[in-house]
Order: C-alpha cells, then sequence, then structure tokens
C-alpha cells in the first residue's frame, strides 16, 4: 500500500523529521547494533558529513544504554529514538528516509529489508548471510563489528546518486519475489511435484 502525500506531510511534521536522514528499524536490543550505529554516526559528524538518524522500535532492553550513547557522543540533535509508532507511520518513515541502513550483528530474517524495498529505498546492510541470501548478493553490506566500514558504506551511497538509483531498482525488482502471489505460485508448485 503507497502511503499519501498527505500522510507523509503529518508524519514529518508530528515527529519533526529533517528533510533527509538515514533510518534503522528494529527492537532496541544489542543484536540490532544500534551502538555502533551511533559511532558511525559520530565519525561522520567529525568528517563535516551531518546526517541525521532515526532509529525506529520498541524498547527490549537496550533503551536507556542507545540515549546514554546518543548523548555522550553529542548527537543529540541528529539522532532521534521513537517508539510505539502505527504501521501506517513506519511506511512513512520508510519512504521518507533518504537510506535505510540495517546493522544487525545477527538476523534471522530480515524483514525491513523487504519493507525497504517496497518503499523504494536504498540500504546498506551488515554482511549477514542471510542478508546476502535476500539481496542477492547485490546489496551494499559491511562487517557488523566495524564502525569505520560501516561508515564508508553509508558513505558510499550517500554520496552516490547513481548507486541510490541502483538499489533502488533492484530492490524494487527484487521484493516482487515476496509477493503474496509469488509465495503463494512457489508452495503450489511445491505441493504439486510432491503429488
Amino acid at each position: 500500500d503507497r502511503v499519501s502525500e498527505s500522510d507523509l506531510r503529518t508524519v514529518r511534521l508530528k515527529y519533526a523529521l529533517p528533510e533527509e536522514f538515514i533510518l534503522a528499524v528494529g527492537h532496541f536490543e544489542r543484536r540490532k547494533n544500534y551502538l555502533r550505529l551511533i559511532d558511525a554516526m559520530a565519525r561522520l559528524r567529525d568528517r563535516g558529513r551531518s546526517c541525521a538518524l532515526l532509529i525506529v522500535g520498541n524498547d527490549s532492553g537496550l533503551g536507556k544504554t542507545i540515549q546514554e550513547r546518543i548523548e555522550s557522543a553529542h548527537l543529540s540533535g541528529c539522532v532521534k529514538v521513537l517508539s510505539d509508532l502505527s504501521d501506517l507511520e513506519v511506511r512513512c518513515v520508510y519512504t521518507l528516509c533518504s537510506l535505510f541502513v540495517f546493522p544487525s550483528s545477527y538476523e534471522g530474517f530480515g524483514i525491513p529489508i523487504l519493507e525497504a524495498m517496497a518503499a523504494k529505498r536504498p540500504m546498506v546492510l551488515s554482511d549477514l548471510p542471510v542478508f546476502r541470501e535476500i539481496t542477492q548478493d547485490r546489496g551494499v553490506y559491511f562487517p557488523h563489528d566495524n564502525v569505520e566500514l560501516m561508515v564508508l558504506a553509508i558513505e558510499s551511497v550517500l554520496s552516490s546518486s547513481s548507486e541510490r538509483a541502483r538499489l533502488v531498482e533492484y530492490g524494487n525488482e527484487r521484493v516482487q519475489a515476496f509477493s503474496f502471489q509469488s509465495l503463494a505460485a512457489q508452495v503450489e508448485r511445491l505441493y504439486r511435484s510432491l503429488i
């Protein structure tokens, strides 16, 4: 479902979102690797590339630590953490973001990748086998435990309109493989092969 311009304006105003921002989505827990992402934002700022970051999710025990890291890095003005957004609001923030970053150290799958693809957003991902499988090795990846390489991956996509366009085009094509119709057809083929 596409979100309306009115919905986008409402969400941008409600949460005072800047014109351009990086988005990360997922519960506030250690494996989501938000502390390193915040460190990466501090390095980007120190190099003169001021980027805003929005982290959206619900607290699974790391919320206070994330806030403390934001404050100690003097990033309170450009890193925002939001919880309890509606499904529509989450779809809006995907659509509004300039770049989606998924820095996890472990994931079983990675639904936010599909959500970012559906919203036609470029993305930078930690180098996990499951992320490479979802994106068929056609994404931009960084080792989850290396802040410097995370910074370089983010910079490489933010500074290249052609790379952003490539990622969006690929994601828009790839997400179709995960549509209900596509999955239903796969299940039907499997079922027919068994009978």
